[in-house]
């Protein structure tokens, strides 16, 4: 679709606009309030679309799966939460649209696959959540969004296959990791949240709490290699995408870090919580068990939805 903007609009201009909207949801940890021009990786990927007059192309990894925990979810399948940020994704691409024609359309990059072995959750259940996703997409009309997973990479063979092709061909050594966490801070944090949430999302553990965190450790480096291998599989699919990130990101870092829903800290997302409706109309998440005291429990099609503030 050719652009259509008032002449003598340079890229790079369009480009800071579009930033421009995505800057209010930038999930870090930093507390600076940010510019466009503190992200110049995104701003010239951006302006790469718009020279062409392209669709502007988002990589979002995240949407593996529920957690196993269920202090924390409401089931395996996706719920309020996940229909609000589906929603919200698709609207933001829509506010692109308006500034800029061509538009922009989100690969949702559905990971449950890539380390469900590591975090407890069965394939079985990752193919349904990923399917519901699909579902929810088509009947809203939510046409700037995609799903794409282990499933679309590579088809007809086994789960177990798939991972272990992701492993031997993108991921890094643990010794380049541990190597990398003594000397890169936002590494470490990555780790330790990583280790966090398997801890909380550990059902049944029947040992100490000593072992159960060793255990965590151990895996997170898993986790963290097989994510690292999933971006890297992901770039080879769409070279040329602005890469988005559920986890907080460090203002100019290359992957831009996004927030879909108001959250109690920067890690919170749809999949380890569930959706709180306040009384003031707007929405939070937190884990299950915490909503249950403030509020009752809405029912959707026959499934747990999300609760409604008492």
């Amino acid at each position: 679709m050719p652009l259509t903007t008032a002449p003598g609009t340079l890229p790079t201009d369009i480009g800071t606009a579009i930033l421009g909207l995505l800057l209010p949801h930038h999930r870090t940890t930093d507390h600076a309030p940010p510019t466009p021009a503190a992200f110049p990786h995104q701003l010239r990927r951006i302006a790469d679309f718009v020279r062409a007059g392209a669709p502007i192309v988002f990589t979002l990894p995240g949407f593996p799966c529920k957690s196993p925990n269920p202090a924390k979810v409401l089931g395996h399948l996706p719920d309020q939460g996940e229909r609000l940020s589906l929603d919200f994704l698709d609207a933001l691409c829509a506010r692109i649209e308006e500034i800029y024609p061509p538009g922009a359309r989100m690969v949702l990059c559905s990971d449950g696959h890539v380390f469900g072995d590591l975090i407890g959750v069965p394939d079985e259940h990752i193919d349904a959540y990923a399917d519901e996703l699909r579902t929810h997409m088509a009947r809203r009309e939510l046409t700037r969004l995609s799903v794409f997973d282990l499933r679309d990479a590579f088809a007809a063979v086994p789960p177990a296959t798939r991972r272990a092709h992701v492993q031997d061909r993108y991921a890094p050594t643990v010794d380049a990791l541990r190597a990398e966490l003594r000397s890169d801070t936002h590494t470490l944090a990555l780790y330790r949240g990583i280790t966090r949430f398997l801890v909380e999302d550990t059902d049944g553990w029947t040992g100490t709490r000593s072992a159960l965190q060793r255990a965590c450790r151990q895996r997170a480096y898993g986790v963290i290699q097989r994510s690292r291998a999933w971006g890297d599989l992901i770039a080879e699919h769409h070279p040329h995408a602005v890469r988005l990130s559920i986890h907080p990101q460090p203002i100019g870092a290359a992957k831009f870090g996004i927030r879909l829903l108001d959250t109690p800290d920067a890690w919170t997302t749809p999949w380890h919580s569930a959706a709180l409706h306040r009384t003031d109309g707007t929405w939070t998440l937190m884990p299950r068990a915490r909503a249950a005291r403030l509020g009752r429990l809405v029912q959707r099609e026959g499934r747990a939805s999300h609760f409604e503030q008492n």
